[in-house]
């Protein structure tokens, strides 16, 4: 052991303490939807109390105290000034973050496993929001996402149009003539094949991008890379060896911002979903109910529901107080008794 791997040691620790420690003010945040007010004498003096208990070795109990007193007045602070919260599926750095920032820059983004946790915790009413990507210019639509859309709900009250431009990145000072091997999302890693390829850097699959470039940034393993977004190698302290990756320049991502409160009917765009009928002809009657009005359709596409059965998915263009699209989306309601509006909204698209 000398001082360079000692110092190695320590900036993982570090990593490790920032992350935990944004992590407990994350769930400190969502405790307000639990509780009248922030302050909980009792709650606070059990923790001291653990926490004095707990500080062993070199730790000194009053160093303890004090530090948790001063992360508790954070959290208190935090709580206070009631920041809106945005679910997305994976780590921070995640793609997903990165369109809700475009769209409520101010927001406290909150980090959860899988899709369907975002939509259980807007219904429950512990996230405002939540933000999940639906299609992909080169992967299609997003099959988990749009299967509980078909059910949810939850209202899409905006959408965002974004690239998806893949770094690579490396522990500070790493040596990229080392590097042998990739972390990241399936996807991701598929969207930079020739690249990998062309630089003989083996691919390992990560289930997620952000969550590679955490998984880095705290175990910090020779030789390792991973592919992940600008805003990953940030917030992890990493090292952006090669901007721009992915194999096409035409890599976008559109997302829907889902809430349980009730949706407006004014914007330029809506998505509606229904199932099909068995009828032969019946799916185009639906459609020709647009195209008679004028109404441009700008995505169709279906999704498996029961055996046998498909959810298609639609969006159009207009607004619902629109008396075109009014009568328009009538006609599709007699044609389709489970015809749904899952919202109107306006989409922002953002330039490469």
């Amino acid at each position: 052991m000398n001082l360079d791997e000692l110092r190695t040691d320590i900036d993982r620790i570090d990593a490790r303490i920032l992350s935990l420690l944004n992590e407990r003010m994350e769930k400190a945040l969502l405790t307000r939807s639990f509780k009248k007010t922030t302050y909980d004498p009792e709650r606070e003096q059990m923790v001291l109390d653990r926490v004095r208990k707990s500080s062993q070795c070199l730790l000194d109990p009053e160093f303890s105290s004090d530090l948790y007193r001063r992360i508790m007045a954070e959290s208190k602070r935090i709580q206070e000034a009631h920041p809106c919260t945005i679910a997305f599926q994976g780590e921070h750095g995640a793609y997903s973050e990165i369109a809700s920032r475009h769209l409520m820059p101010q927001a406290a983004t909150i980090p959860c496993r899988e899709f369907s946790d975002i939509f259980e915790g807007v219904e429950r009413g512990i996230f405002e929001y939540g933000i999940v990507p639906v299609e992909n210019t080169l992967g299609g639509m997003v099959g988990p996402v749009n299967s509980i859309l078909i059910y949810t709900s939850l209202h899409v009250v905006a959408a965002i149009d974004m690239p998806i431009r893949h770094c690579l990145l490396a522990l500070p000072g790493a040596d990229h003539r080392e590097l042998r091997t990739v972390w990241s999302h399936q996807q991701a890693l598929a969207q930079c094949r020739n690249f990998l390829l062309r630089n003989h850097l083996d691919p390992v699959l990560y289930y997620d991008t952000a969550g590679a470039a955490r998984a880095l940034a705290e175990e910090r393993p020779a030789g390792v890379a991973v592919v992940a977004s600008k805003f990953a190698s940030e917030l992890y302290g990493l090292d952006i060896i090669k901007e721009d990756i992915q194999d096409s320049p035409h890599n976008r991502t559109r997302f829907f911002l889902v809430t349980a409160r009730e949706g407006t009917t004014s914007g330029s765009k809506c998505s509606a979903v229904f199932t099909a009928g068995d009828k032969a002809g019946s799916l185009y009657a639906l459609l020709r109910v647009f195209a008679d009005a004028s109404i441009n359709l700008t995505r169709i596409e279906s999704v498996p529901d029961t055996p046998g059965t498909y959810a298609i998915f639609i969006d159009f263009e207009g607004s619902l107080e629109a008396p075109a699209v009014q009568e328009a989306v009538a006609r599709a309601r007699n044609l389709a008794p489970d015809f749904r509006i899952l919202g109107c909204y306006d989409e922002m698209r953002v330039s490469e």
